[in-house]
C-alpha cells in the first residue's frame, strides 16, 4: 500500500474517531493513538519529509534524461565588425593587411541544443544516496510514531492514576465527613473534646485542598493529551477509569528503530564516500545543436533577409585531473564519519541490551510491589473500620482512628505509585525491544 492510501485510510479513521468524541464517548488509549496517527503535527511533518525525499530521488533520476534548450538572439550592428585581410589575396604585397568591414547590420540566430549524459558516475551515486535517504526518512517517521505512542501512553496512564486519586480522596473525604458529624454529635453530648472535632475538620480541609490540586493536575494532563492527539483544547475528553496492567508474556527482542537508523545512516555515508571516489572518473556526454542564422540588409535597392541552417553533433569527454586536493580531503572526512558511525552502532546495541535487562528486572520488582500494596490496602481498610467501630464504642481514641485513616491513604497512594511505575517500565520495555509499535494495530 502506498503512503497516499495509508494517509487516506488514516484520515477516514480519524474522522470516525472524532465523531465519537463529539458525541461525548469515552476515549480509550487505542482511540487516542489512532487519532494521533492522523492529526499529530509532528507525524504530518514526517510524512511530508517522506514525500520530499521521494521528490528528491526523482530529481536525481531526472539528471539522466536529456536536457533541451532553445536560444534565440537578434543583433543590429551600428558598426560592422572589422577583419584584417591579407593584401596578397588581391595581388598586393605579401605580409601586408588591410582592414575591412564585413557582414550585414541585421543578424538573427536561433538554435536548439541537446545534452545527454552517457556516463556520469556522480549521477548514479546521487540516485543511490537519495534512495537511502528515502529509507532514512521512513525510519524517522517510524521513530516519530514510536515517540508519540510512548508519550500518549505515558500521559494516558498518568490521567488514569489521577482519576483514581480523585476517587480515593473523595472516598476518604466522605469518611472524614462522617467522622466529623459523629464527633460533632458526641461533642454536643459532651462525650468528646472540641480539639478532637477540630482535628477532623483540619483533615477534611486538607483533603479538599488535595482534591482541588488533583483536579487541576488532571485538567493539565488532559490538555497535554489533547495536544498530542491533535484535537482542540475546548473539546470534551473522557478517559477510561479502569487501569489494565495484566502481566504479558516476555517480549520478543525485535529490531529497534534507533539501530536501524544508525545502520541506514552508515549506508548513506558509504554511498556518499563512493560518490566522492567516483568523482575522479571521467564523464561522457552526447551533445548536439540545430539552428538557423539569419542575415539582413535594409538599404535600398538590395534589401534582403536570408536564413542559413547550422547543425552539429558530438561527444564530450571530461576528465578531472587536479582538484587542489579538495576531493582527497572530503574522502578522508567521510571515512572518519563512517568510523564514528560504526562506533555509534556498537554503542546503541550495547546500551539497548543494558537498558532491556534493567527494565525487565524493574518490571518484576514493580509487579511484586503492586501485589504487596494490594495486601497492605486490605489490611489498612480492616484496621480503619475496626478503629471506627471501637471509637464508636469508646474503646479507641480519635488519634488511633486518624492514624488508621492515614495508614489507609498511604497504602492507597503506594499502590497507585506502584501501578504507575509498572506501566511506565512496561512501556519502556516495549520501546526498548521494538514492540511498542504493536499498540497502533
Amino acid at each position: 500500500m502506498s503512503i497516499h492510501r495509508q494517509c487516506l485510510c488514516l484520515v477516514l479513521f480519524g474522522l470516525i474517531i472524532l465523531s465519537f468524541s463529539a458525541n461525548g464517548q469515552t476515549w480509550s488509549l487505542q482511540q487516542c493513538i489512532d487519532t494521533a496517527l492522523v492529526n499529530n503535527k509532528n507525524l504530518q511533518i514526517s510524512r511530508n519529509n517522506i514525500k520530499l525525499g521521494t521528490e528528491r530521488q526523482g530529481e536525481a533520476k531526472a539528471n539522466l534524461l536529456p536536457k533541451i534548450n532553445l536560444s534565440a538572439d537578434y543583433k543590429y550592428f551600428l558598426d560592422l565588425p572589422y577583419q584584417l585581410m591579407p593584401q596578397s589575396a588581391f595581388g598586393g604585397t605579401e605580409g601586408q593587411f588591410k582592414e575591412m568591414q564585413m557582414g550585414v547590420p541585421h543578424n538573427i540566430s536561433t538554435s536548439i541544443q541537446l545534452t545527454l549524459p552517457l556516463y556520469n558516475p556522480q549521477i548514479y551515486g546521487g540516485i543511490k544516496s537519495t534512495q537511502i535517504a528515502v529509507e532514512l526518512n521512513e525510519l524517522q517517521y517510524e521513530k516519530s510514531e514510536e515517540e508519540i505512542l510512548f508519550e500518549i501512553s505515558n500521559i494516558y496512564y498518568n490521567a488514569q492514576i489521577l482519576l483514581h486519586q480523585q476517587h480515593f480522596i473523595e472516598g476518604n473525604l466522605a469518611n472524614t465527613q462522617k467522622l466529623r458529624k459523629n464527633l460533632e454529635l458526641l461533642y454536643t453530648q459532651q462525650m468528646t473534646k472540641r480539639s478532637d472535632v477540630t482535628k477532623v475538620v483540619l483533615q477534611e480541609e486538607q483533603l479538599e485542598t488535595q482534591l482541588e490540586l488533583v483536579n487541576s493536575n488532571y485538567k493539565q494532563v488532559l490538555n497535554a493529551l489533547k495536544f498530542l492527539v491533535g484535537i482542540s483544547f475546548q473539546d470534551d475528553m473522557l478517559i477510561e477509569r479502569e487501569i489494565k496492567f495484566d502481566v504479558p508474556a516476555a517480549y520478543t527482542h525485535l529490531s529497534i528503530v534507533d539501530l536501524d537508523l544508525a545502520l541506514t545512516q552508515k549506508e548513506l555515508l558509504k554511498s556518499e564516500l563512493q560518490t566522492l571516489k567516483n568523482s575522479r572518473l571521467p564523464t561522457v556526454s552526447l551533445f548536439g545543436s540545430y539552428g538557423q542564422n539569419g542575415f539582413g540588409y535594409n538599404e535600398e535597392p538590395n534589401e534582403f533577409l536570408e536564413f542559413f541552417p547550422s547543425s552539429f553533433t558530438g561527444l564530450q569527454l571530461t576528465v578531472p585531473i587536479f582538484s587542489g586536493t579538495v576531493t582527497q580531503r572530503k574522502i578522508k572526512q567521510k571515512k572518519i564519519e563512517i568510523e564514528n558511525s560504526r562506533l555509534q552502532l556498537q554503542n546503541i546495541a550495547e546500551q539497548n541490551n543494558m537498558l532491556v535487562e534493567n527494565a525487565r528486572r524493574k518490571r518484576l520488582v514493580t509487579k511484586q510491589t503492586i501485589d504487596n500494596t494490594l495486601n497492605q490496602i486490605d489490611l489498612a481498610e480492616t484496621v480503619y473500620h475496626d478503629m471506627l467501630l471501637q471509637q464508636k464504642e469508646g474503646t479507641s481514641s480519635l488519634t488511633e482512628v486518624l492514624m488508621a485513616d492515614n495508614a489507609l491513604r498511604e497504602a492507597q497512594q503506594s499502590n497507585l505509585s506502584a501501578i504507575v511505575d509498572y506501566l511506565k517500565v512496561d512501556l519502556e520495555l516495549k520501546k526498548l525491544t521494538g514492540n511498542i509499535s504493536q499498540q497502533k494495530n
